[in-house]
């Protein structure tokens, strides 16, 4: 009894060690996921979390939260919405697309754009 209990405490261990792990990669995946959309998509105006459009408008931690976009469900409306000088992406991007710019952009708020 004591070595069933022992091999499925170890499978427990390791199932929870594995599915962490992968958890964390598709984090990362997605992470540099929304980078790549991001830069073929929104840098031509928003390089460096700036915005050429309306410059008051643009993507630092304290403009987001000033304005009430700094979370991933509010980028991703703007994203798929567009609004004012910024287009719709909703036709062009899929909506995982959307969700890691979302992501790219929060963690890179954070930062001010700066690596």
């Amino acid at each position: 009894m004591k070595k069933i209990a022992f091999l499925f405490s170890s499978f427990l261990i390791y199932f929870s060690i594995f599915f962490f792990s992968l958890e964390k990669t598709n984090a990362i995946t997605t992470f540099e996921k929304g980078e790549k959309i991001f830069k073929n998509n929104c840098m031509v105006c928003h390089a460096g979390g700036n915005n050429i459009i309306i410059p008051e408008k643009n993507l630092k931690k304290e403009t987001l939260e000033a304005n009430g976009m700094n979370t991933t469900d509010a980028i991703s409306y703007q994203v798929l919405n567009g609004k004012n000088g910024m287009p719709a992406f909703g036709g062009r991007l899929k909506e995982k697309e959307i969700e890691a710019v979302a992501i790219y952009v929060l963690e890179e708020s954070l930062k001010d754009f700066k690596n």
